[in-house]
């Protein structure tokens, strides 16, 4: 089975807080307005996420974006006002630090260790 698109998914309940702080994640407004409770952000080539209101289903989603300099990574964000949790080892694939968003939803951000 061939693959060409993805689209991850970011339950909310409060969508403008949401909205607002997936923006500072991203360090900018979102790529594409789907609805007035729906936003999407391009994050690698093919791969997207998307924030929605959903009250329901918030804050028990969990993704992971992998970076190419994970401290930078952390460090960038630190300065848009989102602290994650302490950098981890991961057996033999990399590191990473997790950052959780205003409803609980977890944003893992991955550096896979070089072969």
């Amino acid at each position: 089975m061939e693959m060409e698109l993805l689209f991850a998914g970011v339950a909310v309940g409060a969508f403008a807080d949401a909205v607002e702080w997936y923006g500072r994640l991203f360090g900018r407004a979102a790529d594409v307005v789907v609805t007035d409770h729906e936003v999407m952000w391009r994050v690698a080539g093919t791969g997207w996420l998307y924030v929605i209101k959903d009250a329901a289903r918030a804050g028990r989603s969990l993704v992971t974006i992998s970076v190419p300099d994970l401290d930078e990574a952390v460090a960038d964000l630190e300065t848009r006002g989102i602290s994650s949790g302490p950098i981890e080892t991961v057996g033999d694939a990399g590191r990473k630090a997790t950052v959780t968003d205003l409803e609980g939803n977890s944003i893992a951000l991955i550096q896979v260790a070089a072969d």
